[in-house]
């Protein structure tokens, strides 16, 4: 298992994919994402949650709220959730359309690229809601 990190620009406009981790156990995950939220200035964070296909949230959800609990626990911080379902479908798309990039290397970039689309979906919800 691995986490896509990525980051905004200051203006909070584009994302930008920067960073996987693979995972290991929960500290050290935490350790190495507080490091690159600390080494960017970054403020908080969007956690992508799995959704079904049927709008249902199952253990994987789960998983996933649990993890920015656990998160919580260690650091004060704004975290939202972001409906994941399609991003790495969408990505591996535009990997294979736009870009034609090769298997072995969508399978590096995949979960890096989804995090950015995870965000970008965000940024740009945030930015209508401001208006």
């Amino acid at each position: 298992m691995t986490i896509g990190v990525a980051v905004s620009d200051v203006g909070r406009t584009v994302a930008t994919p920067i960073e996987l981790i693979r995972r290991t156990k929960f500290t050290d995950d935490a350790k190495a994402l507080f490091a690159l939220m600390d080494s960017r200035g970054a403020a908080g964070v969007v956690i992508g949650l799995p959704v079904n296909m049927d709008g249902t949230e199952g253990s994987r959800c789960q998983s996933a709220r649990a993890f920015g609990r656990n998160l919580l626990r260690l650091r004060e911080l704004p975290i939202a959730y972001w409906d994941e379902r399609m991003s790495s479908m969408a990505v591996n798309r535009m990997l294979i359309n736009e870009a034609d990039v090769s298997r072995t290397r969508r399978a590096e970039l995949v979960d890096k690229a989804a995090a950015a689309w995870i965000l970008q979906g965000a940024l740009d919800r945030l930015r209508s809601a401001l208006g």
